[in-house]
């Protein structure tokens, strides 16, 4: 079995712990305009992997099989993420009484500048080119290249909970200590799920599907709250 500590492995490791950590700094302490933090966003997201596989030339290959498309799975992630979007909104609408959604939109607006003015093409940004993004950063980069350096559960767990840590720094002005671990527990089960869906492929296109639904359902979520439907 493959050791989880060697140069390779470190330096996946690092750059998307750190960065997912700077990303909360950014929210919690900077606070920038939503519009303002997409470039840099998009430049770490596609940077840091990039160093690896320049710096290892040999790997190449590893990255432009990321993206390779295979028609095997794809009919089964499409259902797979019509169901996560009914699901997703069939829990909003069981649990809007129950868990308190005030927050939300001035959340939004006060810390990112999301107004119900711009919420559309925030989150056609976020179901189609974050989505990408982050599915080729935490599952092609931060799962499917690093368990070849290291063994399999390890990157399973690792990638998953990164990808919650990720998202802490949005979420936590905007619901209560309750909610807001049982999101991020659904975070890392998600990214779990992720990590199967494209472990046989190994490609980033059967998850990023499904996250696609996912984000496509948190955000009709929104458009609720800001009353844009």
């Amino acid at each position: 079995m493959r050791g989880c500590i060697n140069k390779k492995s470190v330096y996946i490791m690092a750059s998307v712990f750190v960065f997912s950590i700077l990303v909360n700094l950014i929210d919690a302490v900077i606070k920038p305009n939503y519009f303002v933090k997409i470039p840099i966003k998009i430049l770490f997201f596609l940077a840091l992997p990039m160093v690896f596989f320049i710096v290892n030339k040999k790997k190449f290959g590893e990255f432009k099989k990321l993206f390779v498309f295979k028609k095997r799975g794809i009919i089964k992630s499409l259902l797979l993420g019509a169901a996560v979007y009914a699901v997703i909104m069939a829990a909003y609408f069981l649990l809007r009484n129950t868990i308190d959604f005030s927050k939300v939109t001035s959340s939004l607006t006060e810390s990112m500048g999301i107004t119900a003015d711009n919420f559309i093409c925030v989150s056609l940004y976020i179901s189609l080119m974050n989505s990408f993004l982050e599915e080729f950063f935490f599952r092609g980069y931060g799962f499917i290249t690093l368990k070849k350096y290291t063994n399999r559960k390890f990157a399973y767990i690792f990638s998953s909970c990164v990808f919650a840590v990720y998202h802490i720094g949005m979420l936590i002005g905007m619901f209560g200590v309750g909610a807001l671990a049982l999101l991020l527990f659904g975070l890392i089960a998600g990214g779990c799920i992720f990590n199967y869906l494209n472990e046989k492929n190994e490609n980033i296109y059967s998850s990023w599907f499904v996250h696609m639904f996912a984000n496509f359902a948190i955000n009709t979520i929104g458009m609720i709250l800001f009353e844009v439907l």
